[in-house]
């Protein structure tokens, strides 16, 4: 191929070039995203719109006090719960302490008092601690079992908690009968009927026709009859 040939070649490829190159630019500037005011990404996220109520029992709603959840807990299912807390605690008697203290008849007894356990001085001068007779009760469990960073900060215990208030119920009360003296749960106070005041007897629309005094009094002194007509 002499020099002719090769020059023509040539410029065919750098006049391909020159086109692409002048496309591009032309391209970026027609096209050109806006430079965003914030950098970041819209993220869009389905609404769920309200849950339609299912045919089976409903949940408790929050704040239920622990005595009414306590009267139709399951200690079987609370055992079942309970053996996540043997990761850190022992539950059986005598067993002594792991990462955390033997829960053994914890219910009732003196928080932060386990023998043989190093406790945390947040627990220990918690107001839980401080409190009533200092003692674990089925309040204070309740509240402890929720979220125990949040009842006591500073407090070494890594659980996050047990959302759930059935489930709670359920592991306080396999924790009150795993112990030698089980306490007697707490009773719900019963409702008072109101009190009703006497009703009294309706009347009729129409005049009533007076009664008759069944003896009618008779004079203490009845009046002396007049003089008889002269015969």
């Amino acid at each position: 191929m002499d020099s002719f040939e090769l020059n023509k070649v040539l410029g065919a490829l750098l006049g391909t070039c020159l086109v692409l190159l002048a496309v591009h630019i032309a391209s970026g500037t027609i096209f050109a995203a806006p430079v965003p005011a914030k950098p970041g990404y819209i993220v869009l996220v389905k609404q769920e719109g309200p849950t339609t109520p299912s045919s089976g029992p409903a949940a408790p709603p929050a704040g239920v006090p622990i005595e009414s959840l306590l009267a139709s807990a399951s200690t079987q299912q609370g055992a079942q719960t309970a053996k996540e807390c043997e990761l850190c605690h022992n539950l059986g008697k005598g067993q002594g302490a792991k990462i955390g203290p033997d829960l053994y008849g914890v219910v009732g007894r003196k928080v932060a008092s386990e023998p043989g356990f190093n406790y945390s001085s947040a627990l220990k001068n918690s107001a839980i601690a401080k409190s009533g007779d200092g003692t674990w009760t089925f309040d204070k469990l309740n509240v402890w079992l929720t979220n125990p960073r949040a009842d006591v900060p500073g407090t070494m215990m890594t659980f996050a908690g047990i959302d759930s208030e059935k489930q709670r119920a359920n592991v306080i009360a396999y924790l009150n009968s795993n112990s030698d003296k089980p306490l007697p749960l707490p009773k719900t106070a019963q409702a008072q009927p109101p009190s009703t005041s006497p009703s009294k007897a309706p009347t009729s629309a129409g005049p009533t026709t007076p009664q008759a005094p069944a003896n009618p009094p008779t004079p203490a002194n009845p009046p002396a009859p007049a003089n008889p007509p002269a015969k």
